[in-house]
């Protein structure tokens, strides 16, 4: 996600002499559990706060040893929870850049930097907010020689790559991670107790990051990172993390893969996946701008969230893969009309809400993620989709669904530098006679009507609820 963190994960990720004996264990899923195997997909997105921005900044000014104090966190989980829990925002969750560290023996992280993980759930759950994690079930933090639970005797370095192991890239060295080899014994189990570890603590939510790096070693900015672990064992892992997140109630968003075969494994074996780029410096690049209209075969498949949107919407759907636009930050937008159109269209297209602005970055502006008319869809688990999925197409800029109640959301938006015209017929939504129409920014009413037209801004959007009329007598 962050291909600045060279010198930091290398100290995250210390990587200690591999032992030497290996044990017959666990193989893959029986064939008949791999035909029933999936992720739960009956979980809304997630809305959350997340330390990105803080993070993102103090690498990009060249800090070497970031973290967060603990009057910082105080700061940080009295602002959410006043501002941002009262509307459904009811998580805070941690991710790269600072120190994942696993202490005194542990197998899995338990310190964030300079605070604990219990003493960060802590502070939250005294506020009514839960924690997130940002962790991968195949990244390894303990000491070599800490036993797996579950298995017999094999240890954490009895999971790491070995010559003897299939890859893509023998004659290459894993990049910033040392990842555990799901296709050696007692991996299953190590991945099991990943998920164990954080049900244990109170965390429900893990964001793990760098798939494409493990499945083959390749990232398009980045070009050749890894061994390349291979799309059997790239398989076999996403089964294992499956199982046991179902087994413990944990969400899944799986971050940086990709999606090959139209995200085959993904969508089944996760609840959340990314499509777009890291959210960096944000603003309209990312969100529209950015490659526009260009599909990259590798991960990341497309630079602004608006495309990605777009062209994965195939998969997406209530009870279905939920797709992730990545994080937010409205203080990098340049006005309200941007502020407006990227919060309408994560929350129309069925994503999370990843607030990253800072209390001190946010300005005025918290009131855009605030707009309790638009969070219902996130609350009704709404999922809509574009008109056409033609990038070229400006249908691809109208987007609609229905809720359950019967009643209809459309979203109108300008991608474009200079005014434009929206409209749509509701006879193509299958919608007969007139419909009371409701504007879901202003929170005004409108006169019914059969049709709809408006004349949008520059990067402006519109956002209408339809509620049957009633015929008159």
């Amino acid at each position: 996600m962050k291909y600045n963190l060279l010198l930091l994960i290398a100290l995250i990720l210390v990587v200690l002499p591999a032992k030497g004996h290996v044990i017959d264990g666990e193989g893959a899923p029986s064939s008949s559990t791999n035909q029933r195997l999936s992720a739960n997909h009956s979980l809304r997105a997630p809305l959350y706060w997340s330390v990105y921005e803080h993070c993102w900044l103090k690498e990009k000014a060249g800090e070497q040893h970031i973290d967060i104090t603990q009057a910082q966190w105080d700061s940080i989980i009295n602002w959410v929870a006043t501002n941002l829990k009262p509307y459904g925002y009811e998580m805070i969750c941690t991710d790269g850049f600072i120190p994942m560290l696993a202490e005194n023996g542990a197998p899995y992280m338990t310190r964030y930097g300079s605070i604990t993980l219990k003493e960060l759930i802590k502070k939250c759950k005294a506020k009514g907010l839960k924690v997130g994690v940002y962790d991968n079930p195949l990244w390894i933090h303990g000491d070599d020689s800490v036993h797996v639970r579950g298995t017999k005797d094999v240890t954490i370095g009895d999971l790491r790559y070995r010559s003897s192991d299939k890859v893509l890239h023998k004659d290459t060295t894993d990049r910033w991670f040392s990842w555990v080899v799901a296709t050696r014994p007692g991996a299953k189990a190590y991945i099991d107790g990943f998920f164990k570890h954080y049900h244990d603590l109170g965390v429900d939510f893990i964001r793990m990051d760098f798939l494409s790096w493990y499945e083959d070693g390749f990232d398009r900015n980045m070009g050749r990172v890894g061994r390349g672990y291979g799309r059997d064992s790239y398989q076999l892992a996403l089964q294992y993390i499956c199982e046991a997140a179902r087994k413990y109630g944990v969400f899944t968003s799986l971050v940086m893969p990709h999606l090959y075969e139209k995200a085959m494994l993904e969508a089944r074996y996760g609840n959340m996946i990314r499509v777009v780029a890291d959210t960096g410096d944000g603003g309209w690049k990312h969100f529209s701008a950015a490659h526009r209209g260009q599909f990259f075969p590798t991960w990341p498949n497309y630079d602004n969230m608006f495309d990605g949107f777009i062209y994965w919407s195939s998969l997406s759907g209530r009870d279905k893969i939920i797709l992730d636009g990545d994080f937010t930050r409205l203080n990098t937008f340049a006005n309200a009309n941007e502020m407006e159109s990227v919060i309408s269209l994560q929350l129309l297209a069925g994503g999370p809400i990843a607030v990253a602005d800072r209390p001190s970055s946010i300005g005025n502006r918290v009131s855009f993620y605030q707009n309790k008319e638009l969070l219902r869809l996130n609350k009704e688990r709404f999922v809509g989709k574009p008109l056409s999925v033609d990038h070229h197409d400006v249908r691809s800029q109208i987007w609609a669904g229905k809720l359950t109640d019967g009643s209809w959301i459309i979203g109108f938006f300008n991608r474009e530098d200079t005014p434009q015209v929206r409209q749509i017929d509701f006879r193509q939504l299958g919608l007969k006679g007139k419909w009371h129409i409701r504007d879901m920014w202003k929170h005004t009413d409108e006169r019914p009507d059969e049709a709809y037209q408006v004349t949008l801004a520059p990067h402006a959007c519109k956002v209408i609820h339809l509620t049957k009329a009633m015929k008159s007598r």
